[in-house]
């Protein structure tokens, strides 16, 4: 039985730039022969399969912070979603602290088609978000009025921690386990993203999900992470792998911490010796 490679995509695989560097892709193409490799991010599956269009990818793609598990051919293996109601009523709490989040949902579950709604109320972070990165994405669609939407993966929100704190402390004291919380800092926005899901996406759940589907023993898989959102992945995993510029958090619960950063190309030398 060949063993499991799971990795996070931004500051673990991805380069700073965003990209997945010559080196790494050789990498990786080559060592997928040999062993199941596969990812585990936050980015939504169209986005991921944008970035990956030259990995082989024959083994199904955590995506949505572990919201969706699919296959690069578009087989659905396992979905957590929000309602609209439970998503407009986060929608009306938020208002209170003048904010307003992204919803990303599920459009059609045939294609995995997603829709990108976006507040016309932005601020200063997440105009930068969309100039930067999603200024041509054809999911967008800017709304007025932000709501809650039917199969909703995931409300978005961003700032600054001072602000998104004290939000993530009220949402948590009005939903309790009804929602799963994520406030965590983006070193790319030197800000922080605030994540609302369901209770069960997260990237443990749905790596349990992979080891069900693929029949590999947790033992066999070695994971790579570098944020708060990993940390129950590397609990679960046998091997748990921190690349040098991961959050010290994660590096305190990891088995390795490489010598490398993602700008080293950490994963793929990791790989290249051990596989």
């Amino acid at each position: 039985m060949k063993k499991l490679f799971i990795t996070d995509l931004d500051h673990t695989f991805l380069q700073s730039t965003q990209t997945v560097s010559q080196f790494s892709q050789d990498i990786w193409n080559e060592k997928s022969h040999y062993a199941m490799l596969s990812i585990a991010t936050a980015r939504s599956f169209a986005k991921t399969n944008d970035f990956l269009k030259d990995l082989h990818l024959n083994f199904p793609l955590i995506t949505l912070d572990g919201a969706m598990v699919a296959t690069r051919e578009k087989k659905l293996i396992d979905l957590n979603v929000l309602s609209k109601e439970i998503g407009d009523a986060i929608i009306e709490e938020s208002k209170k602290f003048n904010i307003f989040p992204y919803v990303i949902a599920l459009k059609d579950s045939q294609s995995l088609a997603e829709t990108f709604d976006v507040p016309t109320q932005l601020n200063h972070y997440q105009e930068r978000l969309i100039k930067e990165s999603y200024s041509f994405d054809k999911r967008l669609s800017y709304l007025e009025e932000i709501r809650g939407v039917k199969d909703t993966f995931k409300l978005v929100y961003m700032g600054e921690e001072r602000l998104l704190r004290p939000l993530a402390e009220h949402l948590l004291k009005i939903f309790g386990n009804k929602i799963e919380i994520k406030l965590a800092p983006e070193n790319y926005m030197k800000c922080y993203f605030l994540t609302i899901l369901h209770p069960l996406s997260d990237k443990a759940h749905a790596l349990g999900k992979v080891h069900e589907y693929l029949k590999v023993d947790a033992k066999e898989t070695t994971v790579f992470g570098d944020g708060l959102n990993d940390i129950g992945m590397f609990k679960l995993a046998g091997k748990a792998i921190a690349v040098n510029n991961a959050l010290q958090e994660v590096k305190d619960v990891a088995d390795i911490v490489l010598k490398e950063s993602n700008d080293e190309d950490a994963v793929a030398k990791y790989l290249q010796q051990n596989i």
